[in-house]
C-alpha cells in the first residue's frame, strides 16, 4: 500500500492536514476530522471539489 500524502492529524482544539510531501501543515483547524476532504485530496484531485469541501468545513467552525 502506497503511502498517503495527506494525513488527519490529531491537534489540540480539533484536526490539521500534515502533507508528507512537502513537511507542512495544509489548511486551517478542523474542529471535526475532514475525511470527505481528505479523501479527494488523496484520491481524484479535483479542484471544484476540494473547494466545495473546504467551504463546507469552515463553514461548519462558525
Amino acid at each position: 500500500m502506497a503511502r498517503r500524502r495527506y494525513v488527519a492529524r490529531g491537534v489540540e482544539g480539533g484536526y490539521r492536514i500534515w502533507d508528507n510531501r512537502a513537511c507542512r501543515w495544509w489548511g486551517d483547524l478542523y474542529e471535526l476530522c475532514p475525511d470527505e476532504l481528505l479523501n479527494e485530496l488523496n484520491g481524484a484531485r479535483d479542484y471544484a471539489e476540494i473547494t466545495a469541501l473546504l467551504r463546507k468545513h469552515r463553514a461548519q467552525k462558525r
